[in-house]
């Protein structure tokens, strides 16, 4: 019988795409804050414009991971020995 929070969770082959969704959220939430804060410096302006800036960078660095990270696991496979 399937445990309540196991019948909840994603099926296996969903994986790569909710690691790419993650990581870009994460990734281009932090690169803008920095990118943001760096252009307009610690203002009020600056924290109203965090989110457009979140938001444009997320929708182009998405996909960019779609395409990307297959191509990125090819090559550290190449690169780093298999575990033993």
């Amino acid at each position: 019988m399937l445990s309540r929070s196991s019948s909840r969770r994603l099926p296996a082959p969903y994986a790569p795409l909710v690691t790419a969704f993650l990581l870009s959220v994460i990734m281009t939430c932090v690169v803008s804050g920095i990118a943001t804060l760096l252009s307009l410096g610690a203002t009020p302006d600056a924290l109203w414009r965090w989110p457009q800036a979140w938001g444009f960078s997320w929708l182009v660095a998405f996909p960019t991971l779609l395409l990307v990270l297959p191509l990125v696991r090819r090559a550290v496979a190449r690169i780093v020995a298999p575990p033993r």
